[in-house]
């Protein structure tokens, strides 16, 4: 599976923050300035919301994400996870990314 634009960011992003501790600092003060310096990508928050960056590089501590609960009012299906969920399978299973979200996710990127 290839990996989309988004992940491919973060995968450089969170590579650079385990090599330069100043860009990991960097990037928890100001995350989005500091993403647009390091690697010429603005990242677009939609409205109403901020993104938080946390350190969790401390292996002797077990970190959970708690995300925001979904809201399935706002979720589009595609034509074959409609028939998917018509035919009886669980919308957890059709979108489990409701459920379960990424812990850092970037809405989208402006390139």
């Amino acid at each position: 599976m290839e990996l989309t634009k988004e992940q491919k960011l973060m995968q450089t992003i969170i590579g650079k923050a385990w090599e330069d501790k100043s860009f990991k600092q960097a990037l928890i003060d100001s995350p989005i300035e500091a993403i647009k310096k390091a690697t010429g990508e603005t990242v677009i928050v939609p409205e109403g919301k901020r993104m938080v960056v946390r350190d969790q590089t401390n292996e002797s501590v077990i970190y959970i994400n708690i995300p925001a609960e979904p809201k399935l009012d706002d979720v589009e299906l595609s034509e074959e996870q409609l028939e998917a969920v018509a035919g009886g399978m669980s919308i957890l299973k059709v979108a489990p990314i409701l459920c379960f979200p990424s812990p850092i996710t970037l809405p989208s990127l402006e390139s």
